[in-house]
């Protein structure tokens, strides 16, 4: 893999070139200039990644303009401020991954290695399992349900939740008490760069081992996310965790239709009541 280092630092020009170098799949070339400075990143050869140290607001506009010049080039940046606001800058900038300043070369190595094997293509896997739970009357609790069964079951496997409840979601709620900082309608936005590093981001993290992709904040974001949008995202996370949880609104639409067809298991939620009984009846007929 062919890399190009960009950094108006000496010493981690030095450093990290040496480092890359240790592995012998990676052609390394430095350029000892402040990004701001950089006209092109296409000097003979054209690198497969660039690496890219920015300092000041100017060295990230020149990043943006080499990223959409050359959008086949995966790029990670080193920067001193990871605000949420600036990475979903960078991300939709097309960064795959920004490593705070000063980066050590051990965290470069570690980067570039993951930019390697995504390159390489991913690894075989099973894939995970897609478990749909849907309330037969309001007040249920299937939310209730599937966040905290998410949380018993990320103890030893790895688990998205994904709030389908387009325009009132808040299954985040119930197990955060923070704004998420990207939404299902984000990824949605941005799907032609839809990868695992992407995904990842976009969702919230609640445990080490569970993450949470919420609805939109604004009601009006959700008609903006299509059917197509969910299977190309269903189609990743199964490749990613071993549960992939899905909170699902109280309607049977083409929207809902296309998440429930891709599940493995579909529950069902109700309490002890007849209207509760009632509504099941029909959604187990409609779900055969």
């Amino acid at each position: 893999m062919k890399v190009k280092i960009v950094t108006p630092d000496t010493a981690h020009a030095f450093a990290w070139t040496e480092a890359l170098r240790a592995e012998p799949a990676f052609a390394v070339a430095a350029l000892e200039r402040p990004l701001r400075e950089v006209n092109a990143i296409v000097n003979g050869s054209r690198p497969d990644l660039l690496l890219a140290e920015s300092g000041s607001a100017e060295d990230f506009l020149a990043l943006e303009r080499l990223a959409m010049a050359h959008p086949e080039v995966d790029v990670v940046l080193v920067a001193p401020e990871l605000s949420p606001d600036f990475l979903m800058r960078a991300m939709r900038a097309g960064v795959r991954e920004v490593l705070p300043s000063p980066a050590t070369p051990a965290m470069l190595e570690e980067a570039v290695n993951r930019m390697a094997a995504k390159l390489a293509g991913p690894q075989a896997r099973d894939a995970g399992k897609i478990l749909a739970f849907m309330s037969c009357k309001g007040g249920s609790g299937a939310t209730f349900i599937a966040t905290n069964l998410g949380y018993q079951l990320a103890e030893n496997k790895s688990v998205l939740l994904i709030d389908l409840n387009l325009q009132f979601g808040d299954a985040l709620s119930f197990v955060h008490d923070g704004k998420p900082a990207s939404t299902l309608a984000d990824v949605a936005r941005d799907i032609a760069r839809l990868d695992a590093t992407f995904l990842k981001a976009s969702t919230v993290r609640i445990a080490p081992n569970y993450s949470i992709l919420a609805a939109p904040e604004d009601p009006s974001q959700a008609s903006g996310i299509t059917p197509e949008h969910i299977n190309a995202i269903l189609d990743l996370a199964a490749t990613q965790y071993d549960f992939v949880l899905l909170d699902m609104p109280r309607i049977l639409d083409t929207f809902s239709i296309k998440a429930l067809d891709r599940a493995n298991r579909i529950y069902p939620v109700l309490q002890n009541g007849l209207a509760y009984l009632r509504n099941a009846s029909k959604l187990l007929a409609a779900f055969k």
